[in-house]
C-alpha cells in the first residue's frame, strides 16, 4: 500500500468556505446581539445607560487581543481546531451572560466572549486560504466578509422579537446554543487544505513547535504597512457606521427615520460590493490588488469629505449609496492580499495582526469625532475627520510591493492523500 495524492471535488472547498462564513457569521451575530439588546440589560442589572458602553468595550478589548492571539493558534494547532474552540467557548460564554444578575460579572463575561470570538476570524482565513488558490481570494474573501453584515442584519432583525416575547436573556441563551452545536459539527466537518501547508517544524529536541516563526510577520515590511493603511480604511469605515445617524440628525435636522433609511441603504450596497469587487479583483487585477486598492481607498476618502457638505435630504441618499458600494470593498481587497504577503506557515499570525490593528480603528474613531464635531460642531469638520483615515491609507499603499502571483501555484488542484494499491 502506498499513498498518492487524488483531486478533491472543487465543491468541497466551497464547503469548506461555507462552514467558516457560518462561524464568523455566528460569531458576528453574537456581537450584534448587544446592540438591540443593551437598553433591555441596562434595566435589569440597574446599569445607568451611560455606562452601557463599558459593556462593548470589554468585549472589544478581548476581541483585539484574540484577534492577534487567535492567528498564531491557527498556524500552531491548525485553523479547525481554533475556528471550533472558538465557536464552542464564545457559545457557551453567551449563554453564561444571558444568565448573569450583576453588572461586574456581565462586564467580565462580556470580556471573555471577545477573547475568545475574534479567535475565529484569523482561523478561518486560515482554513480557506489552504483550500483557494491566491487568484481567487479576492472572491471568497469578499463571501467570507459578508458574515459581518449578515450577522448584524439577522440579530437586528430577530433579537429585537426575542426580547418583546421572552426577554433578552433567551437571545443570548439561544444564538449561544446555535454557536455551540454549529462548533461541534464543523469540528468533523471541516479539514485542512493542501494548499500552503506549513511545513512540521521542529526544535533543537526534536519536537514540534507550536508556534510559528513570529519575526516572519513581525519583520514584514509589506504586512507592516497594510496594518496600517488598514488601520486607516476602518476608521473610515466604523466611523461612518458610528457617527452618520446621529451626524445627519444633529448637523442637518435629518429625521431619525430617514437617517436610518441612509444607512440601510449605506449597508446593502456595502453586502453586495464585497464579493462583487472581490470577483472583479480576481478576474482583472490578479496582480494588482495594491492598485485597486488604492483607488477604492482614494474614492471613499473623497466620498466622506463630499458627504459632510452635502444639504439636500435625497443627495444623502445618492452618496450614501456610493459610500456603501466602496467602502467595504478595500477591506476585502486588503484581506485577499495579506496571505499572499507571508510564507504559508504564518498565514494565520498575519491575518489576525492585521485584524487586531484594524480594529484598533474602530475603536478609537468614535471618540475622535465625537470631539471633533462638539469642539467645531461643524458637520463637514466631522466627515473631513473620517475620510483623512482612508486618505492617508491610500498614500501609504503606494509603500507595498505586492509579489507576482505564481503562475504554477495557480494551477494547482486540491488534493488530499488517499491509500491507493
Amino acid at each position: 500500500m502506498s499513498t498518492s495524492p487524488t483531486p478533491v471535488p472543487s465543491r468541497y472547498r466551497w464547503l469548506v468556505l461555507f462552514g467558516c462564513w457560518a462561524s464568523f457569521t455566528l460569531t458576528s451575530i453574537d456581537r450584534s446581539t448587544w446592540g438591540p439588546a443593551a437598553v433591555f440589560v441596562g434595566a435589569d442589572l440597574k446599569v445607568p445607560l451611560a455606562s452601557l458602553g463599558a459593556f462593548a468595550t470589554a468585549y472589544y478589548v478581548g476581541y483585539v487581543i484574540s484577534n492577534a492571539v487567535g492567528g498564531v493558534l491557527a498556524d500552531g494547532i491548525g485553523g479547525r481546531r481554533t475556528l471550533t474552540a472558538s465557536l464552542f467557548a464564545a457559545g457557551a460564554l453567551m449563554m453564561v451572560f444571558g444568565s448573569t444578575t450583576s453588572a461586574a460579572v456581565g462586564i467580565a463575561v462580556q470580556a471573555l466572549v471577545g477573547l475568545f470570538a475574534g479567535a475565529d476570524y484569523a482561523a478561518g482565513i486560515r482554513m480557506i486560504t489552504s483550500w483557494f488558490r491566491p487568484g481567487e481570494l479576492g472572491l471568497v474573501s469578499g463571501i467570507f466578509l459578508t458574515a459581518t453584515s449578515v450577522g448584524l442584519g439577522i440579530a437586528n432583525a430577530v433579537v429585537p422579537s426575542l426580547i418583546a416575547a421572552h426577554g433578552w436573556e433567551t437571545s443570548y441563551h439561544l444564538f449561544g446554543a446555535v454557536s455551540v452545536c454549529l462548533s461541534v459539527a464543523l469540528y468533523f466537518i471541516l479539514k485542512p487544505g493542501p494548499l500552503g501547508a506549513p511545513p512540521v517544524v521542529k526544535s533543537a529536541g526534536g519536537r514540534r513547535r507550536l508556534l510559528p516563526d513570529l519575526s516572519l510577520v513581525a519583520r514584514n515590511r509589506n504586512v507592516l504597512v497594510v496594518c496600517v493603511a488598514g488601520f486607516g480604511g476602518f476608521w473610515g469605515v466604523y466611523g461612518f457606521v458610528t457617527w452618520a445617524n446621529a451626524l445627519m440628525i444633529k448637523g442637518h435636522g435629518i429625521p431619525p427615520a430617514t437617517a436610518g433609511l441612509v444607512i440601510v441603504l449605506f449597508s446593502v450596497m456595502a453586502a453586495v460590493s464585497k464579493p462583487l469587487l472581490g470577483l472583479i479583483a480576481d478576474r482583472f487585477f490578479p496582480d494588482r490588488r495594491k492598485t485597486l486598492t488604492i483607488v477604492l481607498m482614494g474614492v471613499y476618502g473623497v466620498g466622506l469629505v463630499a458627504f459632510g457638505s452635502l444639504g439636500a435630504t435625497a443627495s444623502f441618499f445618492w452618496v450614501g449609496a456610493v459610500l456603501g458600494l466602496f467602502a467595504y470593498a478595500a477591506t476585502t481587497l486588503l484581506v485577499a492580499m495579506v496571505p499572499t504577503l507571508v510564507p504559508a506557515s504564518v498565514t494565520g499570525t498575519a491575518a489576525g495582526t492585521t485584524n487586531a490593528v484594524w480594529q484598533l480603528g474602530s475603536t478609537v474613531v468614535p471618540v475622535v469625532v465625537g470631539a471633533v464635531f462638539a469642539g467645531t460642531g461643524s458637520f463637514l469638520a466631522a466627515f473631513a475627520t473620517l475620510g483623512a483615515g482612508p486618505l492617508i491609507g491610500m498614500l501609504l499603499m503606494f509603500g507595498v510591493r505586492e509579489p507576482r502571483r505564481a503562475p504554477v501555484a495557480d494551477r494547482v488542484v486540491p488534493q488530499e492523500p488517499t491509500t491507493t494499491p
